[in-house]
């Protein structure tokens, strides 16, 4: 399937949809309104699949692996071999991600789209490595244009395939070593907001390599002059491989009529991608939180998205999307399970 084909069969949403939803709502055995956002949530993932009855679904989180040369620039805490230590620790299931996933019950599968590592056969990992790494996009584009539009193919099929396994509530999760830079140029770009207003600490690193990441982002942007109106430029000149495949993720799950929840800024800088690809995506999207990292509200803002959860999380890997499933799968139960006034024999407001 072409890019140009999955973006072509993402549909609007039936509004009638979101109405009907919302009637047997109101008729369960509660105020009106009384469970706020989980209502929202039920009513939304009615629309979005067009199931009148749905099941609770079966959730994956997609954790998408790479790695950023822009690292040689100083602009993260940690060094990039940490990038392939925490894969094949999300395979030992020793992660964040794998343990607030065990909590949601959804599962994590973890995809290498561009670690600079040769993992070998390794059980459990999808190995979809379209290359080892970005190039430094202080100095040349991340990455070609082919090769953009290619990370972002492989997450479309990785949804197609979900969908028709049977797993109807896709999580967005991402890993990468310095991808809070790529992320941070994206915003900048697609919301139009300045650098600096952008660009946070990700993993942690001080006031002087904050300040030279806000500079080495900025130099990368004057360079490359990334086209807003055109996102599959942006990814190519300034993105990650993870941050492509999520968006392809975002896309083909929506092509699927699949619910998506957005973990935090990486998953964020997806969005954009997508939605700049094709804009009705939108309507797909669940924010699970927001995170403390600087230039996430804007992203939000942006996409229109108002998150389930404030709990200052930045770790990313999937942890705030495994939260945000287990609130959507709360709020299908509650859709389903809870008794009307009439079959409970309760008498509604005179």
């Amino acid at each position: 399937m072409s890019l140009q084909e999955v973006c072509g069969r993402i549909q609007p949403l039936d509004p009638n949809l979101l109405v009907k939803a919302q009637a047997r709502l109101d008729r369960l055995t509660k105020p009106l309104g009384s469970l706020g956002r989980l209502e929202e949530m039920a009513a939304r993932y009615v629309m979005i699949t067009g199931e009148l009855k749905p099941s609770v679904p079966r959730g994956a989180v997609f954790t998408f692996a790479a790695d950023h040369g822009v690292t040689k620039e100083g602009v993260s805490a940690y060094p990039r071999e940490v990038t392939p230590q925490m894969v094949l620790n999300f395979l030992r299931g020793g992660a964040g991600v794998n343990v607030l996933a065990r909590h949601a019950g959804v599962d994590v599968r973890v995809v290498d789209i561009g670690v600079d590592h040769d993992f070998g056969s390794v059980p459990g990992l999808i190995a979809k490595k379209v290359m080892r790494g970005t190039r430094n996009l202080l100095a040349e584009p991340a990455m070609t244009r082919a090769q953009a539009e290619q990370s972002v193919l492989v997450g479309v099929e990785l949804a197609t395939q979900a969908a028709r396994e049977g797993v109807g509530l896709i999580g967005t999760g991402d890993m990468g070593i310095g991808n809070t830079t790529p992320s941070a140029a994206i915003t900048a770009v697609m919301t139009g907001r300045p650098v600096a207003e952008v660009t946070g600490r990700g993993a942690g690193i001080d006031e002087a390599g904050h300040a030279r990441k806000v500079t080495v982002i900025q130099h990368a942007l004057d360079l490359h002059r990334p086209d807003r109106t055109d996102a599959l430029d942006v990814l190519a000149k300034v993105g990650g491989l993870e941050i492509g495949g999520l968006a392809g993720l975002i896309l083909g799950a929506a092509a699927a009529r699949v619910p998506v929840v957005l973990d935090g800024f990486i998953a964020g800088a997806a969005a954009l991608i997508a939605v700049g690809l094709q804009p009705r995506c939108r309507e797909y999207l669940i924010a699970s939180h927001r995170s403390v990292e600087r230039g996430h509200q804007a992203i939000l803002d942006h996409v229109g998205a108002k998150p389930l959860l404030d709990l200052d999380l930045r770790l990313g890997e999937g942890t705030g999307a495994c939260l945000g499933m287990s609130l959507v799968c709360a709020a299908i139960k509650i859709y389903n399970e809870m008794a009307t006034f009439d079959e409970a024999g309760v008498a509604e407001k005179a």
